[in-house]
C-alpha cells in the first residue's frame, strides 16, 4: 500500500530563494506548454505530444528570454510537463466515465495558495547522514522528522503552502505485514453517526464532542482579516499581513487534522469492523449550516477511517445516505417516520423502548452494514407500559378470560 508522508522544512534564506526560482521555472515551463496546447486546439491542430513539449523546453532554454530555466534542475521542469501530462488523462477519464469529473487543465499562477515541485531518482537528491535532504542547486535542507520511513522513497515533492511553510512529501510502500502488527486482534465493531453537536456518536453509546476549531478561532481570524483589509494593496505590510491571516487559517487546519487522525486511528484500533453514513456533505454545505458542516470536516475524517481501515485489515462500510436511521427503532425495528432536528430523544410506540436520537442512528448504522452491533451501554431503556384495560386488576394466580378460552376452562 503507498502512503504519503509529510515532514516541515526549515529552508535558510537562501535556500528559500532557489526554491522560489525553482517553483517559478516550473510554473512557467507547465503554463508555456499548457498555453502550446491550447493553441493547437484552437487551431483545429492535432494535440501536441510529450514528446514536442519537451523539445520545446530545451529550445526554450537556448533563448534569451527563457535561458533562466537553465539555473535550476531539469528534472524539476521535465516534471512540470508530466504533471501536465496526468492533468490531461484525469481530464479525458472524467470525461469517459472512468474516475470522477474534473475541470480541465488551467495555468498557475505565483499567488496560487499551494505550489510544488517535484524531484525524481533522476535528480540524485537524497537524505544525508545529518538526517538533511540535499536537494540539486538547492543544498541541504534542514527536515523536522516526525517518524521514520517505512522504506526508502524514490521521489520527494517540496511543496510550499499559503502561510510559507515548506514541507517534504514522500510517497512510501508500506509492508503488510508490519502493518497488520501494530494493531491488535479485536472482534468488536462499531456504527458511527457523525452530526454537528457531537462530532460522532458511537453505537456503543460513546459521544465525542465536536471541537469546533473554526468557531474558536473566529475572533483572532476576524481581527486579523480586518487588519488585512486595511492595508494598502500591493504594499510590503499587507503582504505581511496576508501571511498573519494564511497562518491562522494554517492552525486551524492542523489542529483539525490532528484530531481526526486521532479519532480515527482509536477508532481502527479499538474495532475490527467501522460502518459509517455516506452523508451528502455538498447538500449540507449549502444549507445555513454550512459553516459548521465545513467547519466538522467529516469527508476528511471518513477518508481517513477508509484508508486505515484497507492499511491494517480492518471492514470498513459505508451505508446508503437514504437509509432512515433515525426513523427506525433500533430495539425492535419498527419505523415510525422522520423526526425533527429538536427531537433529541422518544419513546417508541410499538415496544415502549426510550431512545437517544443520535444513538439510535448508529446502532442502525451497524445494522444495516450487517455488523452484529448491539447498544453495548448505550441509553437505551424500557419505560413503564400501562396495562391494557382487560387485564387490569388481574389477580397473577387467576387467569384471564382470554387464557381460560384458550386453555378450555370454562368460566366461575
Amino acid at each position: 500500500m503507498q502512503l504519503r508522508y509529510s515532514f516541515r522544512l526549515y529552508p535558510s534564506a537562501g535556500q528559500r530563494s532557489a526554491l522560489a526560482r525553482a517553483l517559478g521555472c516550473a510554473r512557467v515551463v507547465f503554463n508555456d506548454a499548457l498555453r502550446v496546447r491550447e493553441e493547437a486546439r484552437a487551431a483545429g491542430l492535432g494535440f501536441v505530444t510529450s514528446a514536442e513539449l519537451s523539445k520545446n523546453l530545451t529550445a526554450a532554454k537556448k533563448t534569451l528570454e527563457r535561458a533562466w530555466l537553465g539555473e535550476v534542475s531539469s528534472v524539476v521542469l521535465q516534471q512540470s510537463l508530466r504533471d501536465l501530462d496526468a492533468a490531461y488523462r484525469n481530464f479525458f477519464d472524467g470525461l469517459k466515465g472512468k474516475r470522477p469529473r474534473m475541470g480541465a487543465p488551467r495555468f498557475k499562477s505565483k499567488r496560487d495558495n499551494r505550489q510544488s515541485l517535484r524531484f525524481t531518482a533522476n535528480a540524485a537528491w537524497r537524505i544525508t547522514v545529518g538526517g538533511k535532504l540535499r536537494l540539486p542547486k538547492i543544498g541541504d535542507v534542514p527536515v523536522k522528522w516526525s517518524r521514520t520511513l517505512p522504506s526508502a522513497p524514490s521521489t520527494v515533492t517540496v511543496v510550499k503552502d499559503s502561510a510559507g511553510r515548506y514541507f517534504a512529501s514522500f510517497v512510501v510502500e508500506t509492508d503488510p505485514a508490519a502493518d497488520l502488527d501494530h494493531m491488535p486482534a479485536t472482534d468488536a465493531v462499531v456504527g458511527v453517526d457523525l452530526g454537528l453537536t457531537h462530532f460522532a456518536v458511537l453505537s456503543d453509546g460513546t459521544k465525542v464532542d465536536s471541537p469546533q476549531f473554526l468557531r474558536r478561532a473566529e475572533k483572532k481570524l476576524k481581527k486579523a482579516q480586518q487588519t488585512l483589509s486595511r492595508k494598502e494593496k500591493g504594499s510590503s505590510n499587507r503582504n505581511k499581513a496576508r501571511h498573519k491571516v494564511a497562518r491562522a487559517h494554517a492552525r486551524v487546519t492542523d489542529a483539525r487534522r490532528e484530531f481526526h487522525h486521532r479519532l480515527s486511528t482509536r477508532l481502527i484500533r479499538e474495532n475490527q469492523a467501522i460502518a459509517v453514513e455516506d452523508l451528502c456533505v455538498k447538500g449540507l454545505a449549502r444549507t445555513r449550516l454550512a459553516k459548521s458542516v465545513h467547519d466538522a470536516g467529516w469527508s476528511a475524517f471518513v477518508t481517513m477511517l477508509e484508508y486505515k481501515a484497507a492499511r491494517y485489515g480492518r471492514q470498513f462500510h459505508r451505508i446508503d445516505r437514504f437509509e432512515p436511521t433515525s426513523q427506525v427503532c433500533s430495539v425492535c425495528g419498527v419505523k415510525d417516520g422522520p423526526k425533527p432536528l429538536n427531537v433529541r430523544a422518544w419513546t417508541c410506540g410499538a415496544c415502549g423502548a426510550v431512545l437517544d436520537r443520535d444513538i439510535n442512528a448508529a446502532v442502525n448504522v451497524a445494522k444495516a452494514a450487517g455488523l452484529a452491533a448491539t447498544a453495548c451501554g448505550a441509553q437505551v431503556r424500557r419505560a413503564p407500559v400501562p396495562a391494557q384495560r382487560s387485564e387490569a386488576g388481574t389477580h397473577p394466580k387467576q387467569p384471564t378470560r382470554l387464557v381460560r378460552e384458550q386453555a378450555g376452562i370454562p368460566g366461575l
